[in-house]
């Protein structure tokens, strides 16, 4: 496994999508390493073995009205009908409650990190944040083409949207987060940790002199946003059309309630 005391020096930068417009920050204390996302509250964990490979899944214990909108059972069966090949080294799945500024700044329904810290540990991650359940989604009535196409999809996931005179606002229910999450998001996230494989191994990117770490990190880092977006979105797309004629998805195991 890498080498846990290198750290990602993107972290905090505009390479992992930090406005420099913005007036709020996210701050990391001086001399850490650590990322917002890596610093956990109260939490507890469980280990699980899909498909001979262990998972470690980490679940931060949520504030009133948050919610974790899927449950530990909802994503190993999701993860245990994803190809075994496409695990490779990703270990932790974190149920995150994020900070009130960080979901302001960076809200988001999850994220791939390729070395992610937790007890010690080095592995990569995704996390899937909770949801506030007093928060909502808005968007802009002046939509992008991809901007619609992602609206849409979150209205065939559920979502009902009510429109004013300038933005389209729906109120952040549990099942329909959970529908957007685990039948999208840990797909899409995968996707990305995929694509990251693909990339790291291509033949041609060795490199004896260069620094492992760095090679594996400034090679998906530096590719276009695009691409990256492209092949995720692909990917989780291929996937949940394959669960979808199996019958595997939609399913119902421990619903929105917080009993992971």
């Amino acid at each position: 496994m890498f080498n846990p005391s290198r750290r990602n020096r993107n972290i905090g930068t505009a390479k992992q999508g930090f406005s420099k417009n913005n007036k709020l920050t996210i701050s990391t204390p001086y001399g850490s390493y650590q990322s917002f996302y890596e610093k956990l509250t109260t939490y507890k964990k469980e280990s699980r073995i899909i498909n001979n490979h262990e998972f470690v899944f980490v679940v931060e214990d949520t504030r009133l009205n948050s919610v974790h909108a899927c449950s530990i059972n909802d994503i190993v069966k999701i993860i245990s009908n994803i190809p075994v090949e496409d695990y490779g080294e990703l270990k932790f799945i974190v149920l995150r409650q994020p900070k009130r500024k960080e979901q302001i700044i960076s809200s988001v329904w999850g994220r791939l990190v390729y070395l992610y810290e937790f007890e010690k540990e080095d592995f990569p991650a995704i996390i899937l944040e909770s949801i506030d359940k007093d928060s909502q989604l808005i968007w802009s009535k002046k939509l992008s083409v991809d901007e619609r196409k992602e609206f849409e999809i979150l209205k065939n996931d559920g979502h009902i949207f009510e429109e004013s005179n300038k933005y389209f606002t729906s109120k952040i229910e549990p099942e329909f987060a959970r529908n957007t999450q685990l039948y999208r998001t840990l797909l899409h996230e995968f996707g990305h940790y995929v694509h990251y494989l693909e990339q790291v191994e291509k033949p041609g990117h060795e490199d004896e002199e260069f620094d492992e770490w760095e090679r594996r990190n400034d090679i998906h880092v530096n590719l276009p946003k695009k691409e990256k977006e492209k092949f995720a979105n692909n990917y989780a797309d291929k996937i949940k059309s394959e669960l979808i004629k199996k019958g595997v998805i939609p399913f119902h195991l421990n619903h929105y309630k917080n009993e992971n």
